[in-house]
């Protein structure tokens, strides 16, 4: 049993026997559990209370078992992700639930190395030495072909050493056990004010099915028989129902429209998988089609990288450039290195090849991957990028098998695995690795402090730190600021002198100045709360900050409440009353979603240079220029948090678990990134929030598992029946700080037939690329939005993931007011409506979110006990302004809070939810998100949509 780690504990490589993912006091984590507040913070920010902990959990198949209640574990090594008992690298990140009794608090830290290992958990394979196998021969372990790389891993600590985040294979057969997988060491900070008694949460667990047998006949994509070609499956093309009317080539646009206004059920919808798929990357020596992106699947990787590191927009690259034009489609990636892995998949391998470090190409400098092919009995190997013709290092040869591939290739990670982690040597490195440093800069204003906003900011900094681990590795520094900036000392308690900063006072090691820094920050309120200065010097604030871990780099987290006015680069009102700038006319607006000066964005590189990374959190209620602020996180590979109006009731519990998965989610430092093609094909653009100083990398001072890139491509020609590989290579230091290479390979195969490219289509990734390059009918770009409104959406869809964005713009509605209908046995989110009023009624009320808001609309003749049951008023008249959702003691009210609690869990985001009514602005903005209905100004509805469409396919054709 592994000896557990108290919260705290040295940033250094854990000892021998500590195995973070064995059962470490499963009792305590009750204990723990007992006392988290789950919806509704327990006073107003100014109180400074502890306010309920997040993390998150990808989501899980609506059919899948809940899980058993579990508790709230201690505090884990950075980076970590909650995860079930199954192989290393692979867990659920968000709250499973609270012991029996309890209401469910909105999530849990997770335990120590219990992060799925998006930062590289699988099993350290060191090809060469003592341990490699000689020439022609294979290794003498005997592994499980099922089961090759999921043993114990070493991540980040010197060989020989267990890594931080180490985990156990369950058979498939076994029942899954709360104490086999959560550690529970003791939590540090104060916990929160009990609460009434509660239903206890519990989440689906798909990690019951297991990783190492594969039930037949449910692996989702059909395979194609090997060398027949076969089109892909279109997975999100829903099977026709036996009462649809699918249309046909002869069919006129009337009779569709006709059927379709006689039964809306008919229309075509995009549809969600009722069901867990398990799917194989390459079966036969081909690339499967992928399942979509935002249903619940399984990877295993059998060669292919999974979609959830790298999606293409089409499945079957077009061999010349005049087809792709033909076709209208677009070429281009997306990657998201870091993605946080499906609970049951396998571990990513982490691959030492010791001081000569990973296997490379002497032409391209491509990594050693699954389609290199070996030569000259596996002397020589030819690279699949640029074909050059490269000697096999003497210790990393081996025989070839009958079919020409090394006969040791399915035992080797690199060899056989699309995604594999490469622990890189002295040449990858210009300095040391370095700490992890976090600054907190927060306003204290006469704005921030009059709304909370301040109080909520030194709060949630309060519970973070005190969830951080200790050590010489971990340092802190903390200063404040309104038209001037505030810095203290950490080193002694509560100096308030006027001093010279030093930069050793003002970032300190968190291990020596804990006490202090809390103290600060529960003072900070009350310091300035008689202050009057309105204005705010945030530029300078964010300058002096930089210049305080410059020398080291790190994240540095701001909380900004109102305009920066004065100071270095002081910004201007730029919009009339909130709403876009009619008067210069639609020609002048977009330049108002432009930066107002230029001096930001040369900061902000000089940021990137020095591995500076920029979040900013701007609690607000008035506008503060979002489009010049969001430049700085932008550039650095941070983003921007949006609280508006900021509500002291609703929004500090939002804040908090935003600021605790941004510093606890897996995530990396001072990192590269470069995306390899085929010859013939090559990157174009890069897209998302990065610097980039050279055309073929981009640099990254912060990396997470929530940040996408755009990679778009074009290429001259390709050659029919080959197949073309695409590869991404980040270079990053671990939270632990060791230097890896996440490396993710990809091969599809090319066509010259374009009746091909449209069944290969992915539909998601698709749409998802065209959102970010043109922002069409979006907030974005509609004048008739707040500008800073327009801005946010602009940033935030800039680093977006797949999943989070088709939902941004389609939307889940569920009905809430028959929950208590429901079958116990049945999913936690029940079955999703169409976006259309026509599923609406004025006695029935509607959830609606879109991972990012809340909104529950009340019909104006719903009955008085639904309301006093759900939300505490007897009449829809009484609809409060700021709500936060809470539970009563009734079954109604405790099956939403479920319902709630499982969204919030599965986007990783607190959601703060807002209550609408018929007749009222908040009532319009329900309906808006209702795509499927006419627009009011004359546009047509979905159904419409569908029918001049086809029309027009008939005029085509005809």
């Amino acid at each position: 049993m592994a000896t557990p780690m108290p919260p705290g504990a040295p940033r250094q490589p854990p000892t021998q026997t500590y195995n973070p993912n064995f059962p470490q006091k499963p009792d305590s984590l009750s204990d723990n559990l007992q006392k988290l507040n789950l919806n509704k913070p327990s006073s107003l920010p100014n109180s400074a209370a502890t306010l309920p902990p997040f993390i998150r959990s990808p989501p899980t198949s609506s059919t899948s078992a809940p899980s058993p209640p579990i508790s709230c574990p201690g505090a884990p090594p950075l980076g970590a992700v909650l995860r079930t008992n199954v192989p290393p690298n692979l867990g659920s990140v968000m709250p499973l639930g609270p012991p029996g009794g309890q209401p469910l608090p909105f999530g849990t830290r997770p335990p120590p190395g219990s992060l799925p290992s998006s930062m590289g958990d699988g099993p350290v394979i060191s090809p060469g030495g003592s341990g490699a196998p000689g020439l022609g021969a294979r290794p003498s372990a005997s592994i499980p072909p099922s089961s090759a790389f999921g043993g114990s891993i070493r991540n980040g600590p010197p060989v020989g050493v267990p890594p931080p985040m180490m985990g156990t294979v369950r058979s498939p057969g076994q029942a899954p056990s709360v104490g086999s997988f959560l550690g529970s060491p003791h939590v540090s900070h104060p916990p929160g004010p009990p609460m009434q008694p509660a239903t206890p949460f519990s989440a689906p667990l798909a990690a019951t099915l297991g990783t190492q047998i594969w039930p037949r006949g449910q692996v989702a994509p059909p395979t194609a028989v090997p060398d027949a070609v076969q089109p892909p499956r279109m997975f999100r093309i829903p099977q026709p129902q036996p009462n649809q009317l699918l249309p046909a080539i002869n069919q006129t646009g009337a009779t569709l429209g006709d059927s379709w206004k006689t039964n809306s059920n008919q229309v075509p919808r995009p549809t969600p998988s009722s069901s867990t798929i398990l799917h194989d990357t390459r079966q036969g020596n081909r690339a499967n089609p992928l399942p979509p992106a935002t249903s619940d699947y399984i990877i295993r990787d059998t060669g292919n990288c999974s979609p959830r590191y790298m999606r293409c927009t089409i499945h079957q690259i077009p061999c010349t450039a005049d087809l792709l034009t033909n076709c209208g489609m677009q070429l281009a990636l997306l990657v998201q290195p870091l993605a946080l892995p499906h609970p049951s998949e396998e571990p990513i391998a982490v691959v030492d090849f010791g001081e000569n470090g990973p296997i490379r190409c002497s032409g391209c400098k491509g990594y050693i991957n699954p389609f290199m092919k070996f030569a000259a009995h596996g002397r020589r190997f030819i690279c699949n990028f640029c074909g050059f013709m490269n000697y096999t290092p003497h210790e990393y040869q081996c025989n070839l098998g009958p079919d020409g591939r090394r006969r040791d290739a399915d035992e080797r990670p690199e060899l056989c695995r699309g995604t594999v982690e490469f622990v890189a040597t002295k040449e990858y490195m210009m300095r040391d690795p370095m700490p992890a440093v976090y600054f907190f800069l927060i306003d204290v204003s006469m704005n921030a402090i009059q709304t909370g906003a301040t109080a909520a900011a030194c709060a949630a900094v309060n519970q973070v730190i005190a969830d951080l681990p200790e050590g010489p590795r971990t340092m802190v520094g903390i200063a404040t600021f309104d038209s001037t900036i505030h810095f203290y000392n950490l080193k002694r308690a509560l100096q308030q002198d006027v001093f010279i900063p030093l930069e050793t006072d003002v970032v300190v090691q968190l291990s020596e100045c804990r006490q202090h820094i809390e103290q600060l920050l529960e003072s900070i309120p009350t310091m300035f709360q008689d202050n009057r200065t309105a204005e705010s010097a945030l530029v300078a604030a964010i300058k002096a900050a930089f210049l305080a871990i410059k020398s080291t780099g790190g994240k540095l987290l701001v909380f900004q409440s109102v305009l920066p006015s004065v100071g270095m680069v002081a910004l201007s009102t730029r919009d009339a009353g909130g709403r876009s700038n009619i008067s210069a006319g639609e020609k002048e607006a977009h330049k108002l979603l432009q930066p107002a000066d230029k001096t930001l964005k040369t900061m902000a590189i000089e940021f990137a240079e020095c591995q500076v990374c920029v979040d900013v959190f701007i609690t607000t209620q008035t506008y503060v220029d979002i489009a010049s602020i969001s430049v700085i996180p932008g550039t650095t590979g941070g983003q921007v948090y949006y609280y508006y109006p900021f509500s002291s009731i609703s929004d500090p519990a939002k804040l908090y678990n935003d600021l605790r998965w941004n510093i606890t989610r897996p995530q990396g430092f001072e990192a590269v990134m470069r995306v390899r093609c085929s010859q013939g094909i090559e990157v174009k653009e890069y897209h998302g929030n990065f610097c980039k100083r050279i055309p073929t990398d981009v640099d990254l001072p912060g990396i997470d598992s929530d940040k996408t890139i755009m990679v778009t491509l074009k290429h001259d020609k390709l050659q029919d029946g080959s197949e073309c590989d695409f590869q991404c290579a980040l270079l990053y230091t671990t939270m632990y700080g060791q230097r890896r290479i996440r490396v993710s390979t990809l091969s599809l195969p090319c066509t010259s037939n374009i009746t091909n490219l449209f069944p290969a289509t992915d539909l998601d990734t698709q749409f998802v690329c065209s959102l970010k390059q043109a922002l069409t009918k979006s907030t974005g770009l509609r004048i008739d939005g707040r500008i800073d409104d327009r801005s946010f959406w602009i940033s935030y869809v800039s680093h977006i993931s797949t999943p989070s964005a088709v939902c941004l713009v389609l939307p889940r509605m569920i009905s809430v007011h028959n929950l208590d209908l429901e079958q116990e046995n049945e999913s936690v989110i029940p079955p999703i409506l169409p976006l259309s009023s026509e599923y609406l009624s004025e006695d029935g009320i509607y959830l609606l979110e879109n991972g990012v808001d809340g909104l529950i609309y009340i019909g104006s003749l719903v009955g008085s006990d639904i309301l006093r049951q759900l939300f505490g008023i007897s009449s829809v008249d009484e609809t409060p302004t700021q709500f936060v959702v809470e539970q009563y003691d009734n079954p109604l009210s405790k099956k939403l809070n479920r319902v709630v609690n499982e969204i919030r869990r599965q986007w990783c985001s607190y959601l703060r939810w807002t209550l609408c009514k018929k007749g009222d602005p908040s009532g319009m903005l329900f309906f808006s998100y209702l795509i499927e209905d006419s627009i009011p100004k004359g546009g047509q509805s979905y159904s419409e949509f569908l029918v001049h469409l086809h029309r027009n396919i008939q005029s085509k054709l005809s």
